[in-house]
């Protein structure tokens, strides 16, 4: 059995006990977080799939760990003796979840 939900903006194929990494949830670690927005669900009778979204389907997972990306490196330069030199770095926050349970709806 497997669910496509969608998080932040972006979708995830998730099975029971997979672990996902999503954009930044407000909750700590240890919580439970629940998702609605679930775009299809595929189970032994077959593949319901939403028009935005299954009624009644729910994605339950629990916070695992809230950590950051690796460090991306950003370097501006123009040619042309211009310079122009800038070099910036950028680390972006995620939260790890781990699905405990799929309610097809």
């Amino acid at each position: 059995m497997y669910a496509v939900l969608k998080v932040g903006g972006q979708q995830f194929r998730a099975s029971v006990g997979d672990k996902l990494r999503v954009e930044v949830l407000p909750q700590q670690v240890g919580d439970a977080v629940e998702f609605n927005d679930v775009l299809l669900v595929s189970d032994e009778g077959g593949v319901k799939v939403g028009r935005p979204t299954v009624s009644g389907a729910k994605v339950k997972a629990t916070v695992v760990e809230q950590s950051q990306g690796d460090k991306i490196v950003v370097f501006h330069y123009r040619p042309g003796g211009k310079r122009h030199k800038v070099r910036t770095c950028h680390r972006q926050n995620y939260t790890w979840l781990r699905v405990d349970e799929i309610v097809a709806g």
